[in-house]
């Protein structure tokens, strides 16, 4: 049954990919063939049960005569009266009864333990992060917001480091474009800043302690995450806002929306804060989700804003309105920027430039434009030379 129900998942969850490579056939075979598994264990399991159910009865009627002429010699002997016949009758049938009860239950428990499988791997699973801390720590006086300091991080069972060797400095306020080819690490490299994963060696810093040094609540609490995939959960748009921040006020949610750009079509719905969203976000476009996702982060005003590529599936108009938003009215909040665009990091105070794991150039874009060459490579695949300049 869970082998049937997961692809069927898989077929609901791909479908317009299926549609897409013509393969509504090949999954309805293998639909076709898990289900013929499950069929044939279910007539297997009915067959068994057909076969005791009446066994059982039979075995119990003939309880239930065998005790009513024993009863009934007992009877006439004067041992027992004849309540106590019929009472012995009574109980057989209550024992007929519970057995046919323990044998649906002997099936069902049989489907409890499959699904207990699969949760008892959950609670064994082990989390790679711990809190080392539970004092709230104060920020260092001059520190860095943020600092890597020769960090290097591997994934678990990869043979080679996801980043390798990476320093830079961020002070309070500034913004700082990552980007690069995909694959070279830039989300990596940005997720490392709110613990979501530990470097295996060297460090990173905020506020002048190391992130393992910080209760998670409070790291966290100082970051906001935009994450690459926009994810909304069913509900209000002002309750998608106070996930942000839970006490946030009506101003503070429009506060947030019009420096995401969404105040607009937020208006347009004519619902407001009110408006319905169905769990992620199926109502609404890929633009307005992130425009969505960006606003709930800016909500809580974190000390640290990261933008995940979170503003692919924003046309370059309203993309160019976003960075100057963001800029003028969250000017003592460092933003990390990831993007594929060269357009959306030029103007970054620091830009930092990965390939395939490896910090390869830190500067402005002036800069990384004539020393670094996967730089300049990048944003002349982009851009013509007039407009880099």
């Amino acid at each position: 049954l869970d082998r049937v129900l997961l692809t069927a998942r898989e077929n609901l969850s791909g479908v317009r990919v299926i549609r897409a490579f013509n393969r509504q056939e090949d999954e309805g075979r293998r639909f076709d063939e898990e289900n013929g598994e499950l069929v044939k264990i279910q007539v297997f399991v009915g067959k068994i049960s057909s076969l005791l159910n009446p066994l059982t009865y039979v075995i119990i009627n003939l309880g239930i005569i065998v005790l009513i002429q024993t009863g009934a010699k007992e009877v006439n002997r004067g041992i027992i009266t004849q309540g106590e016949v019929v009472a012995l009758v009574n109980y057989m049938s209550q024992i007929l009864v519970e057995l046919v009860k323990l044998a649906n239950l002997i099936i069902t428990i049989s489907k409890a333990l499959a699904c207990a499988n699969r949760i008892s791997a959950v609670f064994e699973q082990k989390p790679g992060i711990t809190e080392k801390n539970h004092t709230c720590l104060e920020a260092g006086e001059g520190a860095p917001a943020v600092e890597f300091k020769d960090m290097t991080f591997t994934y678990d069972g990869a043979r080679e480091p996801a980043l390798s060797n990476i320093s830079f400095s961020v002070t309070r306020g500034q913004t700082v474009g990552i980007i690069g080819g995909t694959g070279s690490g830039k989300s990596t490299l940005v997720n490392l800043i709110p613990r979501f994963y530990d470097a295996t060696e060297g460090g990173v810093s905020v506020d002048g302690h190391d992130v393992r040094e910080y209760p998670l609540d409070q790291l966290r609490g100082k970051t906001g995450v935009v994450p690459q995939k926009a994810v909304l959960f069913h509900g209000t748009l002002r309750e998608n806002m106070q996930w942000g921040k839970k006490n946030a006020t009506d101003d503070e949610i429009y506060e947030a929306l019009k420096t995401a750009q969404a105040l607009e079509f937020v208006e347009e719905k004519d619902e407001g804060l009110e408006l319905y969203i169905q769990a992620g976000g199926k109502n609404l476009s890929g633009g307005q989700r992130q425009r969505l996702t960006i606003a709930r982060a800016l909500v809580r005003k974190p000390e640290i804003l990261i933008m995940d590529d979170s503003a692919s599936a924003l046309d370059f108009a309203t993309d160019a309105r976003l960075r100057k938003a963001i800029k003028e009215r969250t000017q003592d909040m460092t933003v990390f920027i990831v993007s594929q665009r060269a357009t959306t990091i030029r103007n970054a105070d620091q830009i930092v430039v990965l390939d395939d794991g490896a910090m390869v150039g830190c500067g402005t874009h002036k800069e990384l434009f004539e020393n670094c060459e996967i730089y300049r490579e990048i944003c002349l695949s982009q851009l013509s030379k007039e407009e880099v300049q």
